[in-house]
């Protein structure tokens, strides 16, 4: 017999554990079913930014709802999660980029969005003070800043398990099907049956909207990260680049972790990535370039993550174009971390409420859909 649950939940990243506790919050059980262990990809081995700067205009109301959730977080589960907020800088390297923050800017402003601010090269080193004297200014969002993702992850996990949420974890979901006004799911020899069915599945997402006849452009990518040997303090803010691939930010013991989007060849299959040194050492040599304090650094360990990333970069969020109750959470592109808190609040709204405040729409999954052809002449 199938076991029943309010809705099943596939994938316990921070978007699944997420979605999990605030449907807990309302009132429902929810069953969340993770193939691994929470947090074993993408939303436990990320940088941990946590940042509205520089986001597609689609998903900035999503971001901003997350930011109010992230600044209280230790009172929705329990943990600060190693929350702190010190900013995040982009650092524009010369006058053309420093040109295309001005309209970013600008262009932000005129839809009413007031979280970035541009900045002169006094206000840069005034918060950046080991930057390159050649760099003329940026971007920075004041509220933004990072937190630790395992840690994040499993402190969601634990919540929704506290409040009523099961919780499978290590065999993954298999057999999904709807009978009748039910979702169906296999995980081991189990059977869980729910009228809604979420899917958070992350890197393995994309093959189950496929499943259900919802094929979208998605491809699994494996963004690497590296750690060095602890150099003195010289940043606050979590610091990225215009124009080159960086982002880095430095930890209290004086390491620092330096990401920005070179990839690993990744095996989902086999949950296993394969690291590029040479682009590792790119990024390594891009940091020297511009912090002299970092010449003497030495990489310490590096690693990559498992998720997916959507051909426009903006997720897949909402309900399905084509089934009654179910819904899509995927493909947030390695920069999902920060809108996990609030993208679980606003899936359990449309799950309980059938719509949100929060403006989603230009996330749905019908955007892939193939307008109609055009009637024969």
């Amino acid at each position: 017999m199938a076991r029943t649950a309010d809705v099943v939940v596939i994938g316990g990243g921070i978007h699944g554990c997420s979605t999990a506790l605030h449907l807990a919050l309302r009132g429902l059980k929810p069953i969340l079913n993770e193939k691994d262990y929470a947090g074993r990809h993408a939303s436990g081995v990320n940088a941990g930014g946590v940042r509205q700067l520089m986001r597609d205009v689609a998903e900035i109301p999503l971001s901003i709802r997350a930011m109010g959730i992230w600044e209280n977080i230790g009172d929705l589960v329990d943990d600060d999660c190693g929350f702190e907020s010190f900013g995040q800088v982009l650092v524009a390297e010369n006058d053309a980029e420093l040109d295309a923050c001005r309209a970013r800017v600008a262009a932000l402003n005129a839809r009413g969005f007031t979280h970035e601010e541009l900045i002169d090269g006094t206000e840069l080193r005034r918060l950046v003070p080991a930057v390159a004297e050649s760099c003329p200014g940026g971007v920075v969002s004041r509220r933004d800043g990072a937190a630790q993702p395992a840690r994040t992850t499993t402190a969601f996990r634990r919540k929704a398990e506290q409040l009523g949420a099961t919780i499978c974890e290590g065999v993954p979901a298999t057999n999904i099907r709807k009978d009748g006004a039910l979702w169906h799911v296999d995980v081991g020899t189990e059977t869980f049956a729910a009228p809604v069915l979420v899917n958070a599945a992350g890197a393995w997402a994309g093959r189950i909207a496929a499943q259900f006849g919802e094929p979208v452009p998605v491809e699994t990518i494996a963004p690497m990260l590296m750690i060095t040997s602890p150099v003195a303090h010289f940043i606050d803010p979590v610091v990225i680049l215009r124009g080159r691939k960086l982002s880095f930010k430095q930890f209290p013991n004086g390491t620092v972790l330096i990401g920005g989007g070179h990839l690993a060849t990744p095996d989902q299959d086999r949950n296993e990535t394969v690291l590029d040194w040479r682009k590792l050492s790119e990024s390594a040599r891009t940091v020297a370039e511009l912090f002299a304090v970092m010449r003497s650094a030495t990489i310490m360990r590096a690693w990559a993550g498992i998720e997916a990333r959507m051909r426009d970069d903006i997720p897949v969020f909402g309900p399905s174009s084509l089934h009654d109750g179910l819904y899509h959470q995927f493909g947030f592109s390695a920069h999902g971390f920060q809108l996990g808190p609030g993208a679980g609040a606003v899936m359990a709204e449309l799950i309980v409420h059938g719509g949100t405040q929060t403006g989603v729409s230009d996330l749905s999954i019908a955007r892939f859909r193939e307008p109609n052809p055009s009637p024969p002449l």
